[in-house]
């Protein structure tokens, strides 16, 4: 089986399964879940997209890897890592949360549409075997990540409502403050 054709299978099956696993394990406790534990939680998803500077480090991924591509998914994974790293610092300053919560969420987001865009146009699929062991990057942590900026959307837009605590849920030893 060629290159692309592996790649492109691995994608569209990453988004799946993390479709499906979101929609079943995830999404129901964000949306129980007070807002600010909510965003937390998705800022911490987030926190670790620094890791994508590896698109940058020679010897982790090929030689051939398109700089095209690489550069601004390294830089963008970056920013978007940080504004998760200040959202979580400032959980306690509201006024600076909630705009970091959208800042990290809409650039990372477009981060991910910008680097689909430059995958398209460098043709990855093809040089799939250059990006070494960051390939689980955009096969595992990208559509969680996309599925994730979706729900973190979802719940910046809608009403201010009270959480409904499952049966099975554990309160939070916030809630007891």
């Amino acid at each position: 089986m060629m290159a692309k054709s592996i790649f492109q299978i691995d994608m569209a099956l990453g988004y799946l399964a993390w479709a499906l696993c979101i929609a079943t394990y995830v999404w129901p406790r964000l949306k129980a879940m007070d807002s600010v534990d909510a965003h937390r939680a998705i800022a911490t998803f987030n926190s670790f997209r620094f890791f994508g500077l590896v698109f940058l480090l020679p010897g982790f991924i090929g030689p051939n890897l398109p700089a095209a591509f690489a550069t601004p998914a390294a830089y963008g994974d970056l920013a978007t890592g940080v504004l998760a790293i200040l959202a979580l610092l400032a959980v306690r300053v509201r006024f600076l949360f909630w705009p970091l919560v959208w800042a990290f969420n809409l650039v990372g987001l477009a981060d991910l549409v910008i680097d689909t865009a430059h995958a398209v146009n460098v043709n990855l699929p093809s040089v799939a075997g250059q990006l070494g062991a960051a390939y689980a990057i955009p096969i595992l942590y990208v559509p969680a990540l996309f599925w994730m900026h979706l729900l973190a959307l979802r719940l910046l837009l809608r009403p201010a409502h009270t959480p409904v605590r499952s049966v099975g849920a554990t309160m939070s030893l916030a809630a007891s403050e």
